[in-house]
């Protein structure tokens, strides 16, 4: 791997590739090994930390504090499983420190591979377009400027920042700072009741912070239906957690040393500490798209078609930056769609099933359609629901809350959509997820023999109990 730190004294290098890679996120670390596998030379380009948001500032960290602050949860439960614990306490310092550890790892071994990659030129540096014309593009990296017929852009999403009155002049936390955070604070307060907030809200509770929630819709998780989000709430606020909605913050100010959030409706909420955590802005803004002639929405994704290609031959984007996924795992298929196109293959965007998590404990799963969304399609749908109280499994390991929800196409007999809030929702959600990309009808997990005593095994029985889902 030949390593480029532009300087502003360096004289301008023109160097051409067959490829180049803006951002380091899951689709473009294992693009660069795909298309140097192919013997192409590739030179890849980046002014942050090497792996992107999911291992800098998103899933790794926040998991690694998550599993943390459940052992701790845990711990603090000994006595309802007959474990005599004693006080518990928490070294945040420590919890900070393991979470810096593995980060680091994930992100050494990011360098090691390229480092050992031959045809692969690393930029330490941001990238724009300069210009593109058919057949080659150029970019400039730093003082360098390079060119390639090929670029893919990863760029990724930073945290959207609300225009609320105060809100800049004070020193708050988006999901990246607040991951650099040296002590735990006494008080924390979240705008924004979404899936970031809640995560952040239930660990930091569980690490001993105050934490209140304001969230100006009707319910915390809006994309959710309000069963699924009311069982969610439901577990939180059992933790202690304070969660305003119907509210706006109406203004923020600083105040001695602690931060004061005004609502819309007059209240006064005092914290020590602020996460703003209202949504996702991509990283298009400084790429030079105009240069390149590149389309984008108005909210700044870049325009793709099925093949993930913008308007523009020989440019791709990939990623939260494209606005058509915003997780790792759609990130990484968005790679291997691109790949498959480059072996002549068909895959597409559109053959993709909606699936994701929320990693509050218990975790919510979702997969296809939610019950509203399944009301809207005009289809005969079959709805089953089953609490998580009934079920054995989760009793016996004291984790009852939420539950589980399947929606069928009573007609082609197809799984719709799934939602569960439980005890490992994450994992066992996979058996239905397999099956609506097997385009097999639900009879055949209602007819299969599950392990005993598991959350899944209750599956094939609610999946005997389908009732047509009411109207509104």
């Amino acid at each position: 791997m030949k390593t480029f730190m532009p300087s502003k004294d360096a004289q301008s290098d023109a160097s051409r590739f067959d490829a180049i890679i803006i951002g380091t996120g899951q689709a473009g670390v294992p693009l660069a090994q795909n298309l140097t596998g192919r013997g192409w030379r590739v030179a890849i380009a980046e002014g942050g930390a090497f792996g992107g948001t999911c291992v800098n500032n998103g899933c790794t960290p926040t998991k690694t504090m998550i599993a943390s602050a459940r052992v701790a949860h845990l711990a603090r439960r000994g006595a309802e499983f007959g474990v005599r614990t004693g006080e518990i306490s928490i070294d945040f310092a420590a919890v900070m420190a393991r979470k810096d550890k593995i980060v680091g790892d994930s992100r050494g071994g990011i360098e090691k591979a390229f480092d050992k990659n031959k045809l692969l030129t690393v930029y330490r540096a941001f990238a724009q377009f300069e210009a593109s014309a058919v057949g080659v593009h150029r970019v400039r990296v730093g003082d360098d400027v390079i060119e390639a017929p090929r670029v893919y852009l990863n760029t990724g999403a930073r945290a959207t920042i609300p225009p609320i009155p105060g809100l800049r002049d004070v020193d708050f936390l988006d999901n990246q700072s607040l991951l650099d955070l040296k002590s735990l604070p006494r008080h924390l307060i979240i705008i924004g009741g979404g899936y970031i907030g809640l995560e952040f809200a239930q660990a930091f509770r569980r690490f001993g912070s105050d934490v209140t929630i304001i969230e100006p819709g009707a319910h915390v998780m809006a994309r959710e239906d309000a069963d699924i989000a009311t069982a969610a709430r439901d577990v939180l606020l059992g933790e202690g957690i304070d969660i305003r909605l119907k509210t706006r913050a109406a203004g923020v100010v600083q105040r001695g040393g602690d931060i004061v959030v005004t609502t819309d409706g007059g209240t006064e909420i005092v914290g020590t500490q602020l996460l703003v955590a209202v949504g996702r802005t991509p990283n298009s803004d400084k790429l030079g798209l105009d240069a390149a002639g590149v389309v984008s929405d108005d909210k700044g994704f870049i325009t793709v078609d099925d093949g993930l290609q913008t308007n523009v031959p020989g440019i791709w984007a990939l990623g939260d930056v494209n606005g058509r996924g915003a997780f790792t795992h759609t990130s990484y298929n968005d790679y291997e769609i691109v790949v498959d196109n480059l072996d002549g293959g068909t895959r597409k965007v559109s053959d993709r099933i909606p699936v994701y998590a929320m990693f509050i404990d218990p975790p919510l799963a979702r997969v296809g359609m939610s019950e509203g969304e399944a009301r809207a399609s005009g289809l005969n749908v079959l709805l089953g629901t089953l609490q998580m109280r009934t079920i054995g499994r989760a009793k016996e390991r004291g984790e009852t809350a939420g539950l589980i929800k399947v929606l069928i196409d009573a007609d082609t007999e197809r799984f719709l959509g799934a939602s569960a809030l439980g005890i490992d929702a994450d994992e066992w959600v996979h058996g239905i997820i397999d099956l609506m990309y097997a385009d097999a009808p639900y009879t055949v997990m209602k007819n299969a023999v599950h392990i005993h005593p598991t959350i899944s095994e209750l599956l094939p029985t609610l999946l005997g109990k389908l009732k047509p889902l009411a109207s509104t």
